[in-house]
This record gives C-alpha cells, sequence and structure tokens, in this order.
C-alpha cells in the first residue's frame, strides 16, 4: 500500500524521464535486444511411463521479445514465475542452453554480438550466492581480483578491492567471515553485496542480476535495488529481474518490463506505464502498489479452465495493444538508429587482462586452502578419520596371533579386507563434502571467464594430497603396530603406500562422477555401489578369482582393489610360520601340522607372488589414470553447462 509520504504517479514516472533524456543525450553505451524468441522440447511424461514419455512437445519460453536500454539506466524486468524473466537474462548474456532453438538479435552500440563475445561483454550475477563460508568477505574479492587480473602488485590490489568495497558499501565488513547456514556470518543483503562487488572487480559496463531481492527482507531489498540504482548512475547499464518490489522501488527504475508467459506485455519508462494501462482501461487505484497491480493484471489464473481461458484472453489484447503503441514503435526505431549509426563507442568489454593457468592454479589452491583450514573442525575430522575407523577395527582384533586355531588367517584376511574397503570410502566422504561447494562456485566462475573448471579440479586434488598422506600415516602407524602385523620396517612402508593409494582412488573416483552428475548425494551412492563391487570380485577375499565365472575373472582386472589386496597379502602372509597347538594341517590333516604364509598365497593367490612389483605398480597407475579422467569429464561438464 501507499502512504501518504509516497510519490504520486506523475512524479514517480518523472524520474524515468529525466533519466532517459539524460542517458540519451550522452550514450556511452547501449543493449537492444531484437525479436528474441526462444523454445524448448519437454518430455510428455515420466521415464516410468515409456509411451509418455517418448513424446516430447514444444513451450515456447520467450516469444518476439525486444527493448532498448542506454548506459545510466536500470531496468526492472517484472512477472510471475514463469514468466520468462530468467531465460530472458540468460538470452541477453549468451547463457542459453540448446542454443538451435534460439531466434533473434542482441547488440551491444549498434554491434551484433559473436557467440564468444557474450561471456567478456555481460556481468551476470545468479539468484544464489556461490561464496566460500570460511573466507572474509576482503578475502573472497581479493582472491576474485588475483583471478581477474594480471600478477599486479599487492597495492594496486588492495587500492582495487577498497575501492569496490568502498562503492558497495562494505569496508566496515571487510574482516567478518561469509558465512553459511552453519555458522553465522554475514546477513544475506550483504552476501549479495559481496556477490556484486566480485563483478565489479572487472569493471563491466553492463550488469545483468537474477532476483537479487529474493530471500532479503523490504528493507535489505530496497537498499540492493538502490544500490544498483547508483551503479547505474555511474555510466553503467543494470538489468535486473525482481519479484514483489515494493512500491517505493517505482522511482528508482528508468525502465519497467512486465513479462507474461514469455511475451512481453510492455516496456518503458514508469511515466509511460501509468498512461498506457490507463489507455487500456487499467488504472492503477491511487493506493494500490503499481508493480503488484500491473503484474497481477498481466498474469495467468490456471485455478480453472475458464479464469485460464479468461486472463490470457486479457493479456493477449494488453500485448496486442502494446505492440501497436506507439512507445513500442518507438522502440524499435531507436534500434534501427542505432544499428545504422557509424560513430559508436566500441563494444564495453569487461577487463581482460587475466594472469596464466599457472598463476590461476596457484591463487585456486591458496584460496582453497585457507578456506578449509578455518574449519578446526573439519580439519581434525579429516586427518583423524582414518585413525577412528582404525581404533574401531583395533579394539575389535586387539592382537594377531600366529596360532591357526586362533584364527591367526582369518583375521589377517578379515583386516586386510577392511584396510583395502574402507580408505576408499573415507575419501568418498571427502570428495562429497568439500568438493560439491567448490563445484558450484566453479560452474559460475568459469561462465564469468576467470578459469576453467579443471583448474579448480587441480587445485583441489593439489590440496587434499598432504591431507591424506597425514591421515593414512595416522591410520598406518597405529593400526599396523598395534595390531602385530609383520614386524618390518620396509613392509610396514608398502603397507602404507597401498592404503594411501586406496583412499586417494577413492576420492579421485568421487571426483571423476561428480564432472558428470549434478546431485552429491546419487555421487555417493554411486560410488559406495562401486567400491563394494570392487571389493567382492577385486580382492579374492569372499570368493577366491579362480573360482569365479569367467566375466567377473576378467571384470576384476579392472578393479584397484584386486591389486591393493594382492599386495597386501604378499606383503603380510610372505615369510610367517603359523602354530597349530594340537589343531591339524589345513593342507594336510592326517599330517603334522606344518602351515606358512607362503602356503597360504600359492593356495588363494597363486600368480600374487611373483605379480607383487607389477601388482604396485598397476595400482599406483590408478593416481594418473583417474585424474586425467576427472578432467576430461569436468571438460566434459564444462560444455554441457555452457549448452545450458
Amino acid at each position: 500500500m501507499l502512504g501518504r509520504e509516497s510519490l504520486s504517479l506523475e512524479q514517480r514516472g518523472s524520474r524515468g524521464q529525466t533519466g532517459e533524456a539524460k542517458a540519451a543525450a550522452q550514450p556511452s553505451s547501449s543493449i537492444s535486444v531484437r525479436s528474441i524468441s526462444y523454445t524448448i522440447r519437454e518430455r510428455v511424461g515420466p521415464w516410468w511411463n515409456i509411451s509418455l514419455y517418448n513424446k516430447k512437445w514444444t513451450r515456447q519460453i520467450l516469444k518476439d521479445v525486444s527493448f532498448h536500454i542506454e548506459s545510466g539506466q536500470i531496468m526492472g524486468i517484472l512477472g510471475n514465475s514463469g514468466s520468462g524473466k530468467t531465460t530472458l537474462l540468460d538470452a541477453i548474456s549468451g547463457r542459453l542452453g540448446h542454443k538451435d532453438n534460439f531466434i533473434g538479435e542482441v547488440y551491444v552500440n549498434g554491434r551484433q554480438l559473436k557467440k564468444e563475445q557474450f561471456r567478456d561483454c555481460f556481468s551476470y550475477v545468479p539468484q544464489s550466492d556461490t561464496l566460500l563460508s570460511f573466507l572474509t568477505v576482503q578475502e573472497s574479492l581479493t582472491y576474485t581480483a588475483l583471478l581477474t587480473l594480471k600478477k599486479c602488485s599487492n597495492d594496486f590490489i588492495k587500492k582495487k578491492v577498497s575501492a569496490v568495497m568502498a562503492e558497495l558499501s562494505l569496508s566496515h565488513i571487510a574482516d567478518k567471515v561469509i558465512g553459511s547456514q552453519i555458522f553465522v556470518g554475514i546477513s544475506g543483503g550483504e552476501r549479495r553485496r559481496v556477490s556484486i562487488a566480485a563483478q565489479l572487480l572487472q569493471d563491466p559496463k553492463v550488469m545483468l542480476l537474477d532476483e537479487p531481492t529474493t530471500g532479503l527482507d523490504c528493507l535489505t531489498a530496497n537498499q540492493i535495488v538502490s544500490l544498483l540504482s547508483e551503479l547505474a548512475h555511474r555510466d553503467r547499464i543494470v538489468i535486473i529481474t525482481i519479484h514483489q518490489p515494493r512500491s517505493e522501488l517505482f522511482r528508482l527504475f528508468d525502465q519497467i518490463a512486465i513479462m507474461s508467459f514469455g511475451e512481453m506485455t510492455f516496456c518503458g519508462n514508469p511515466m509511460e506505464m501509468i498512461t498506457f494501462f490507463s489507455g487500456c482501461g487499467y488504472s492503477c487505484p491511487e493506493q494500490s502498489n503499481p508493480f503488484d497491480f500491473f503484474v497481477d493484471l498481466t498474469s495467468v489464473d490456471t485455478r480453472s479452465k475458464e479464469r485460464e481461458l479468461e486472463t490470457y484472453s486479457r493479456v493477449q489484447v494488453i500485448v496486442s495493444a502494446y505492440k501497436n503503441s506507439e512507445i513500442f514503435s518507438k522502440v524499435l526505431a531507436v534500434i534501427e538508429k542505432t544499428k545504422r549509426m557509424k560513430e559508436l563507442p566500441p563494444i564495453p568489454f569487461k577487463n581482460k587482462d587475466s594472469p596464466s593457468a599457472f598463476y590461476k592454479l596457484w591463487i585456486l589452491l591458496r584460496r582453497t586452502t585457507r578456506n578449509f583450514s578455518r574449519d578446526k573442525m573439519g580439519v581434525i575430522m579429516r586427518l583423524l578419520q582414518n585413525l577412528l575407523f582404525g581404533l574401531f577395527v583395533a579394539f575389535f582384533l586387539l592382537r594377531l596371533r600366529n596360532d591357526l586355531e586362533k584364527g591367526a588367517v582369518q583375521d589377517r584376511v578379515g583386516l586386510i579386507y577392511q584396510c583395502v574397503s574402507a580408505p576408499p570410502y573415507t575419501g568418498m566422504l571427502n570428495a562429497v563434502a568439500l568438493f560439491s561447494p567448490l563445484r558450484a562456485i566453479s560452474d559460475q566462475e568459469s561462465k564469468d571467464g576467470l578459469y576453467k573448471k579443471w583448474q579448480m579440479l587441480l587445485a583441489y586434488i593439489v590440496h587434499f594430497l598432504p591431507f591424506s598422506v597425514i591421515s593414512v600415516a595416522i591410520f598406518s602407524t597405529f593400526i599396523y603396530w598395534t595390531t602385530g602385523m609383520y614386524p618390518d620396517a620396509s613392509r610396514f612402508g608398502i603397507f602404507f603406500a597401498v592404503v594411501l593409494a586406496s583412499h586417494i582412488i577413492g576420492e579421485l573416483l568421487t571426483l571423476v562422477i561428480l564432472g558428470v552428475v549434478q546431485n552429491p548425494n546419487m555421487v555417493q551412492s554411486g560410488v559406495v555401489l562401486l567400491n563394494s563391487a570392487g571389493v567382492i570380485v577385486g580382492t579374492g577375499l569372499v570368493r577366491t578369482i579362480e573360482e569365479m565365472p569367467t566375466p567377473f575373472k576378467i571384470l576384476s582386472y579392472l578393479t584397484f582393489q584386486k591389486y591393493s589386496s594382492e599386495v597386501l597379502i604378499v606383503n603380510e602372509f610372505y615369510g610367517l610360520n603359523f602354530t597349530c597347538d594340537g589343531a591339524k594341517s589345513p593342507t594336510a590333516p592326517n599330517a603334522t601340522c606344518l602351515y606358512s604364509g607362503n602356503q597360504f598365497i600359492e593356495t588363494t593367490f597363486p600368480d600374487a607372488l611373483s605379480q607383487f612389483t607389477v601388482n604396485f605398480l598397476v595400482l599406483y597407475a590408478f593416481l594418473p589414470g583417474l585424474a586425467i579422467i576427472a578432467v576430461l569429464s569436468f571438460k566434459i561438464r564444462e560444455r554441457i553447462i555452457g549448452r545450458q
């Protein structure tokens, strides 16, 4: 509702006209969108209904959308959910998937953009903030600046970051951590301003923001829009989508566009909007919020078939009136005039002074390490998670013995089984918990052109290696000497190396799947299934490989568990002699008890001893192999997301 202190409709509209006149006088840049249409094909039914799933229907998301905006102006795109607001931003910024279904033209300063130019021209702030939780505001922006600019002096970077923080009123919280849902940090409005600040570091002339006020209280939402309006009036173009803005924001917009079912029902300055809808017979009541009134007026009510037909017909009448109006004719005329102008400023690209790939990798490694090192509980768990498992196993086994009657062989086989199966699982838990937020950030920052997704992946791999070495070293030292495995330092080294490789392979395998599967829960389930299958098929500890059917026997050679288990079996059993204490020999029940570890190896794993070195090398060959596959999976991910 509008109070007495609110401006009249004419007063609200006058600011839009003033801003438009100012921009038209000396425009340094402009955006022209001409006849944009976009369609997608969706499956009719769910996957379990085969007859419907195989059918597709075409849905038009955008239909013949055109507008023109110049520097110094801010445009608000309004409309209910599903009206096409976000898709329109994606079309403007070149982020649409299925580009073959896209028709239309986007011009900047009268020049049609090429496919590779969109990313370098537009700054895009998505609806959700993707920030690292344990960094401070200043650190977060500093690392973004380092990824954006070539290797500069620390003073230059510091001044750049300080200037942007001052521009967005963030200086007073520079040393506060970003925070997350788990622990308190900065507020939602401050997080949104940090996301905007990260884009400003590239000196964009065009800023696109998708629902920047979502999830914010009314006061904070007003502050964000006021801030964006100020940024626009500093010779920038700002286009935002907004849902249910307060009436106080009416006077801040230079242009207002209203979307409905992919069509633009109106686009012009606030005063033109009041005049246009009044001419259509829909005057906004004095005590009503014009945003709410006109968005409701142009929405389709789907609660019943009758209401849907009635409201859709009303929207089509308004769309037709707008397309035939002088306002729309002026927009098309300005677009054509701009295209024909020869003396226009060049396309205002963002700052492309990008550092080298190696330097970006170094910055990403520093940022990742600093962020995760602030999580004290997380660091402790990463270092001690394998030890906690080892404590349980050691308590259960107590001390390995050499008495066959008391399970000397069985206990050792069981311990090796656990050492083969558990470390990959803990590695998987690390990757799912830690890399998933990094992946979300890399999806956004790679679209901004800061770096490639695989560079974030490599930075994470380098980051987790020291943690893996320390964690496995603690576990191996405890479990090996506490349970009384073969008392030899060199064999302990082999045990440590095998468990370390298994742990790292588990994390790398998870990264491979994270590259192509979006849902972390599905990734976790998939890796657990793969690890369990590898243990059953590859180790020979559940059923000997010689007794397996041929397909499983062949499949076992593709599992890393085959090589790790055979190395550990030889490492532990070779040279051991077991006592019987009255029990009969397993291999000769009627003979004197003479049984050694060598006999067990020859009986159960006949090729393990001769293939010991080869098995060890093949096990470690999985590490670079999976790392390369992980990089390739993220390159594939980059292409897939680039089409979405």
